[in-house]
């Protein structure tokens, strides 16, 4: 196990402490769709779990099928379960002409290189078995010239226009509209899944999509419906196509203008809109490593706290996590590395790991502390909790000074990240946190020096020295055995 890893797994430990020592009260609402984070992957890319279904794959092509299916996906559960998120989002499923599912041929079955209808069922079994849910694309047009409903000459007036081998439908044909309310139908009455996002709108008309959306809520009223897509449809969470930029602009480097980081939340935030989908990139883009100026993984962290603390959606795509490259398309739709190492997964954890146990922290009253070129700190609160938490996207070390009134009487704040106490002085509680660094704390009773904490942190420093300390004996041996 190599030093890094036991690092992160020190971290881990201790914020397993803190949490056990600093009670977090627990959610007792039924969750909602700002309760939820999505890992956006592509089946195909993700891990080829059986090579019985590779009819034509080429994992040294990137434009062709590299293997991935859903037993792949299965296989590797432990690493979608250990990141805390709470939605896996498959992608297009229906049979395809590409690996992507952009070119679907049919609504009605499922593409065969990514396996079976069985196989399907059991990842989707096997997600919920981990409190996971299902989402799946189902796209309203530009699907592929060889689609069934193309190849029937009855069908000649749904097309509205064939261009590089894509078909747009004629989505103002009422004929169109009814089946895809049915191909709609039949999926989600067919397969269990969570949560659905409509994709290629292209030409719908918002009068459509509701009825769209309200017929799988009619379903079954607990599937999400979201959407890629900007659209006035009463879609369970919004989508604007800026949001990514703004978050890009922002973490690209350090001391960056951030004046816009709020802009999309706001309505959400107000209590007047639906939350937000806040990502850093999307399997549409260039990935977020090719604007990062320097040092990757800290930008991504940085980036990803935001996504994953502020009030909205979080959605990350997968491989950010391992920071995958690459411009948009097959470049940025490389096959997943398990091989690299995982000190980002580990943060990704950790924060999950106070996200989903807080009610408060996920959909707390918000307020805004401070928000100036990188530097961000506001406040998420309940009746049971107060949490604070800091950002310094910046170039050198913040000090952030919160009136004691904000925080409340015989108070302190508990840093979950690290092991940082910060307790009022005068009327004042004062933050300093190092450049580039972000901590999350939590508002608890004053309690004077931590007894069982410390120990606890002292015993599993023990540990770590221990190990030290045998690494370094057996590599003495090894040395000596080489003479």
């Amino acid at each position: 196990m190599k030093l890094n890893r036991w690092v992160s797994t020190i971290t881990a430990v201790v914020l397993a402490i803190s949490i056990a020592i600093t009670p977090i009260a627990s959610a007792e609402e039924a969750y909602t769709i700002a309760d939820e984070s999505i890992y956006d992957l592509l089946v195909d890319r993700y891990f080829n779990g059986t090579n019985s279904n590779d009819f034509n794959s080429n994992s040294q092509d990137p434009t062709m099928f590299a293997g991935g299916d859903f037993v792949g996906i299965e296989r590797q559960l432990p690493q979608l379960v250990k990141m805390g998120f709470t939605i896996i989002s498959l992608g297009s499923i229906f049979p395809t002409e590409k690996y992507d599912g952009s070119l679907v041929t049919s609504y009605e079955e499922i593409e065969p290189q990514f396996g079976t209808k069985e196989e399907f069922t059991s990842l989707i079994n096997k997600l919920k078995d981990n409190k996971l849910k299902t989402m799946i694309d189902f796209p309203l047009s530009n699907v592929s010239e060889n689609h069934e409903w193309v190849q029937d000459p009855t069908k000649a007036e749904w097309i509205l226009e064939r261009t590089d081998g894509q078909v747009r439908w004629n989505l103002s044909n009422e004929e169109v509209q009814q089946a895809l309310l049915d191909a709609v139908e039949q999926f989600v009455t067919t397969y269990n899944v969570n949560g659905v996002r409509l994709t290629n709108l292209d030409t719908a008309q918002t009068d459509f999509i509701n009825q769209i959306i309200a017929q799988i809520k009619e379903i079954d009223d607990t599937i999400y419906v979201i959407s890629d897509e900007e659209s006035d449809a009463d879609f369970d969470a919004t989508y604007f196509n800026d949001t990514n930029e703004i978050y890009r602009s922002i973490y690209k480097n350090v001391d960056q203008d951030s004046s816009n980081q709020l802009k999309n939340l706001e309505p959400f935030i107000k209590g007047e809109g639906k939350p937000t989908q806040v990502m850093i990139d999307s399997i549409n883009t260039d990935r977020f490593v090719m604007d990062v100026e320097a040092h990757p993984p800290t930008r991504a962290k940085l980036a990803l706290a935001s996504t994953l603390l502020l009030p909205g959606l979080p959605v990350m795509q997968y491989g950010t996590e391992i920071l995958m490259n690459g411009p948009v398309g097959p470049e940025s739709h490389q096959l997943y590395n398990f091989k690299t190492e995982e000190e980002l997964v580990d943060f990704i954890k950790n924060v999950q790991i106070l996200r989903n146990s807080s009610e408060t922290l996920r959909r707390g009253e918000f307020k805004l502390i401070k928000n100036e070129n990188g530097l961000l700190t506001f406040m998420r609160s309940s009746e049971t909790e107060k949490w604070v938490v800091v950002i310094n996207n910046s170039g050198k070390t913040q000090r952030i000074d919160i009136p004691k009134a904000m925080i409340g009487e015989g108070k302190e704040l508990q840093a979950m990240l690290e092991t940082d106490i910060v307790r009022a002085t005068e009327d004042t509680y004062s933050i300093v946190l190092d450049r580039e660094i972000l901590e999350i704390y939590q508002v608890i009773d004053e309690r004077g020096i931590n007894v069982p904490y410390l120990i606890a942190l002292g015993v599993v420093y023990i540990i770590f020295i221990a190990f030290i300390i045998a690494i370094m004996r057996k590599a003495k041996r090894n040395k000596k055995a080489e003479k």
